[in-house]
């Protein structure tokens, strides 16, 4: 909840409250909507309604009630047709809409497959090949083998290169484990910087703000797919601390919007944002192994399903889709949609295991809220240093150092999500002991390494999280939480053995074979608490995690860790990593949390009439030429203009509605023509010639009285979707507020607010 207390950073914000009125302001009378009088009739004189379907430029934002407009009467043009000709124009049109679902949900399943087979290959050549086939993994190429068995088929550099000298053995492999890394995060640096800016990143931010109507269909393009595809996976495999998971939800959406267009889908801009909803929604399932957990990311990170049953139904057909796509296809060769497996010694857990959990759900909390900072402080300093000139040469830098530092750390050597994977995993006699983590005589140095681990992920992922390469967070993340809770599961396990007469200790089996503790699932906790932490995600979290690990008897652990971590984190700060990345680039994205006013009006944010660039419409067509209004048009970059007739308000008029009518009067040789907004039953003489703009009014422009409660205000913006709300008094223009007004006030609070919007520099 913002308590309204930052909005003195406003430029155009009053310090002191204006006098209270003398009279009450009942709610009939603060309301004020456009004149019935003032709207266009047909007639001879007015301009016509544009041929074409309205085009947004980038940059801009939607009009909602527009566009939900003209697809409501799309739909009933094409109810309105009889007979065999109406019938197949609906089975098309819904058709189309379906395949287009259908068909992003099985490319979606295709692309994550095919990463996950390039990531593994990419990754394990960093230390050596196969001997029988250079294109198999470690995995595929000791394929047959029982667990713990030696695999001969696979070999390392040294042992494929005949280098004896243990010396030279580890500096040979250093040394290409190093250089392959450069060769991959560079590459796909060069890649990125070179044919798509927009592939960097992770993406969600973005997508978060066009479903809120924000336009940037560049984001979407086809080269951004392919780009973001292949640099992501040169990017993950390089070993840099970040993931495949948030990109895939971009990768996705560019598939929804390029299927969309060549299924001629996107010619609604409101209709375009619900398939792209249903589409975020495959990119998770697909991440995670977690269609549900994809579902309910969509509803609580993305506010994808906020107005629209069909939209969550059409998001879990392509979260469904997806999963089946990628299990048939399944490549970890596992036969299931489960990534990292926990294999549970036992369907129970003990009272005193909360104490260990709510402390990992505390450190996940505080150190989610770190990385946070330390994130934004990393970004800020790029975005203001000579860095951000030289991004290859960043990615190159930070690589080299990354694998450097990662090399001699055995748990830091292997890829992340092969790391996360043993970690869940609970010691077996029956296989093989990762790295000596089953190792009962080496607790407290397992727990040193894997302290040591989490630490230098988090520095890493602070700085990584932002270059120019496609990277999530989600991984790297569960990572450093997977790390310190098996750290800490470790030293419970220790203290059991240590002491199993202590009371603490009395639910425990008396028998000293049977496991009481298992680490691998304080893992699991670990990762839950230190995800919620920075994405500050409660229900789609739980559901993913479960689905993730199989883990379903361990809910309730999971969902009081998540919500301790949340409740922590919440105390340094309410935005997760998404909505701070949203508020630094300063997109025109709302986010939903709760508005108290303190008793201030629209007033304390409202910017006056006289500081409004407004259209000035004097009577009997003499206000304005068309050649003033192309210039207009051209020379502002504000998204439409109040019309006052005198100090009367007309309406609001679109500067993209208005400059393409204009120029195709200018066409004719018409530029000293004379205009008026004036519908023709108001004009009362003049000259006859004049152009009547009026039917280029909007008619849904919201009226207020500026003395109406500021959180009301805020609460239509959030509500409604609006652009803009124009304010007036007893006819008269008083001010405006946008969307981007409001967008300030509620982050002006946050720390870095607008650091990295395109103009900061």
């Amino acid at each position: 909840m913002w308590d309204g207390s930052s909005n003195t950073q406003l430029p155009w914000f009053h310090p002191t409250k204006p006098a209270a009125p003398d009279r009450a302001i009942h709610d009939a009378e603060a309301y004020e909507f456009v004149d019935a009088e003032t709207r266009p009739a047909p007639g001879l004189g007015l301009a016509p309604a544009l041929g074409k379907p309205f085009a947004y430029e980038e940059g801009s934002t939607i009009d909602w009630l527009r566009e939900g407009a003209a697809e409501r009467e799309r739909k009933r043009v094409l109810g309105s047709q009889h007979g065999l000709r109406g019938l197949l124009a609906l089975v098309r049109d819904s058709v189309g809409m379906w395949l287009v679902i259908v068909l992003t949900g099985f490319g979606t399943g295709v692309v994550g497959a095919w990463l996950d087979v390039l990531v593994k290959w990419l990754g394990d050549l960093r230390e050596g090949r196969c001997t029988y086939g250079f294109f198999y993994n470690q995995v595929a190429c000791c394929s047959g083998l029982d667990p713990g068995e030696i695999c001969n088929e696979w070999q390392s550099w040294s042992e494929y290169l005949n280098v004896h000298h243990i010396f030279a053995q580890s500096l040979l492999q250093s040394v290409i484990y190093i250089a392959l890394s450069i060769v991959l995060a560079g590459s796909s640096a060069i890649l990125v910087k070179s044919y798509a800016p927009y592939a960097y990143h992770t993406g969600i931010p973005e997508i978060k703000a066009i479903l809120s109507g924000y336009v940037l269909d560049a984001f979407l393009g086809p080269w951004v797919l392919l780009i973001k595809s292949l640099g992501l996976a040169l990017a993950v495999a390089s070993g840099l601390s970040l993931g495949k998971e948030g990109p895939l939800v971009h990768v996705a959406c560019c598939w929804a919007y390029l299927l969309s267009r060549v299924l001629r889908q996107s010619h609604n801009e409101a209709r375009k944002r619900r398939l792209l909803a249903g589409a975020a929604a495959a990119g998770v399932s697909v991440a995670f192994g977690s269609p549900l957990g994809g579902v309910l990311f969509g509803l609580e990170e993305l506010d994808a399903f906020f107005d629209d049953s069909d939209v969550m139904w059409r998001g879990f057909v392509t979260s469904v889709i997806a999963a089946v796509s990628l299990q048939y296809i399944d490549p970890f060769g596992t036969s299931k949609l489960v990534l990292f497996q926990v294999t549970e010694s036992k369907s129970v857990w003990r009272a005193f295991e909360l104490i260990p959990w709510v402390f990992l759900a505390i450190v996940g909390g505080v150190l989610g809220s770190m990385l946070i900072k330390l994130n934004t402080t990393a970004a800020v300093y790029r975005r203001n240093s000579a860095v951000y000139d030289w991004p290859i040469v960043e990615v190159v830098a930070f690589t080299a150092i990354t694998a450097a530092v990662s090399y001699p750390m055995v748990f830091l050597r292997v890829q992340s999500s092969e790391l996360v994977s043993n970690l869940f995993q609970e010691c077996d006699t029956a296989k093989g002991d990762y790295h000596g983590l089953c190792n009962p005589t080496a607790i407290w140095a397992n727990v040193f390494l894997l302290t040591l681990a989490a630490a230098a992920k988090i520095g890493f992922t602070a700085w990584t999280f932002g270059m120019m390469v496609p990277a999530g967070i989600f991984l790297p993340t569960i990572t450093i939480g997977a790390c310190l809770g098996r750290a800490v599961g470790l030293i419970t396990q220790g203290l059991h053995r240590a002491y199993p007469a202590a009371w603490i200790f009395s639910s425990c089996p008396p028998d000293p074979t049977e496991r009481c503790v298992s680490p691998g699932f304080y893992a699991v906790i670990g990762a839950a608490s230190m995800l919620g932490g920075v994405t500050r995600m409660t229900i789609s979290l739980v559901v993913i995690l479960f689905e993730l690990t199989g883990a379903l008897s361990h809910v309730l652990p999971i969902m009081i860790s998540v919500m301790v971590s949340k409740w922590v984190a919440d105390a340094f700060g309410k935005d997760g990593i998404y909505s701070t990345w949203i508020a630094m680039r300063q997109y025109p994205w709302l986010p939903a949390r709760e508005f108290r006013d303190n008793g201030q009006t629209a007033a304390h944010v409202m910017k006056d009439a006289p500081n409004l660039v407004v259209i000035r419409d004097d009577g009997a067509g003499g206000g304005c030429t068309l050649r003033g209004l192309e210039e207009l048009a051209r020379g502002q970059t504000f998204h439409g203009f109040p019309v006052v007739h005198g100090e009367q308000l007309l309406g609001f008029v679109l500067r993209d509605k208005l400059g393409a009518y204009v120029e195709a009067l200018l066409a004719e040789d018409a530029a000293d023509r004379r205009c008026t907004f004036l519908p023709p039953g108001r004009v009362d003489g003049g000259d006859s010639s004049a152009v009547n703009l009026s039917s280029l009014l909007e008619e849904s422009v919201l009226q207020l009285r500026k003395d109406v409660p500021l959180e009301l205000v805020v609460n239509m913006f959030q509500k409604l979707n609006l652009r803009h709300i124009l304010f007036s008094q007893g006819g008269r223009l008083t001010g405006m507020v946008t969307k981007k007004d409001i967008v300030w006030l509620l982050t002006a609070q946050a720390s870095h607010a607008g650091a990295l919007a395109e103009d900061h520099r």
